[in-house]
């Protein structure tokens, strides 16, 4: 539950003339208009911290997708500079148990959850990986933003630490429980506008020292026209299929 006392209520009224509000002047019905008024322009504005806004994020946006774009850096050798890979793509998902990340750039990949199997589909290899989605998602980066429905959910599998403001963004820190998980920490950046919170920003640090930033644009929550057979993903012929 979000506690009320993180929630920041910020009020505005603007000024109403004296004699906007004198009934001898007016009358009582331009009177009643008058406040009305004033009640109109009242502003209202809810400032959330990370953990709220990522509360909000999970609660609210039931599904969605964005276009992405994903920088990897691997840790630097000594005397070298460490060489980053860019790549980019579309991303949709469906809670709780739906996502797809389509590569497009520099060549074509696609990792599919569909509800019971993780598929990793690279083209260029005429390979496909699939593996049980119960255990490849575990402790994942993916349940922060795709799978879990409220922080109650994500609490069991991360230690959640709410962190700075930054460029307008509300970032949390998420860390999992399990030693033997493949990724040290995920930050998730969100922003907060008309009542839901966006996701901005996902930075992923490995386990091996390897940094993934994927920085989503074009958020669009609960889209119309998203729907569970656009997470189907079948095999194409002639391709081997890698079951470990």
């Amino acid at each position: 539950m979000v506690s009320a006392k993180s929630w920041c209520l910020i009020v505005r009224l603007e000024f109403v003339r004296p004699e906007f509000v004198k009934p001898k002047l007016l009358g009582i019905a331009k009177c009643k208009r008058a406040l009305q008024t004033l009640l109109l322009t009242a502003s209202l504005q809810v400032c959330a911290g990370g953990l709220e806004s990522l509360e909000l994020f999970l609660k609210t946006a039931h599904s969605g997708r964005a276009i992405f774009s994903q920088v990897v850096t691997p840790p630097a050798k000594a005397g070298q500079t460490a060489r980053s890979k860019k790549s980019s793509g579309v991303f949709a998902f469906i809670r709780p148990t739906r996502f797809r990340f389509d590569y497009q750039k520099p060549y074509p990949l696609t990792l599919v959850a569909d509800g019971t199997m993780l598929w990793w589909h690279d083209v260029d290899l005429s390979q496909v990986t699939a593996r049980s989605q119960a255990q490849a998602l575990s402790s994942s980066p993916a349940a922060l933003i795709a799978t879990a429905s409220d922080l109650t959910a994500l609490q069991k599998e991360f230690h959640l630490q709410e962190q700075s403001e930054v460029d307008g963004l509300q970032w949390v820190q998420a860390t999992p429980k399990i030693r033997e998980s493949s990724v040290q920490s995920v930050r998730i950046g969100l922003r907060v506008e008309g009542g839901l919170a966006n996701l901005e920003k996902l930075d992923i640090l490995d386990a091996m020292g390897q940094r993934s930033v994927i920085s989503f644009e074009y958020f669009e929550a609960n889209p119309k026209n998203l729907s569970p057979s656009q997470f189907v993903f079948v095999p194409p012929k002639g391709v081997d299929v890698v079951r470990p």
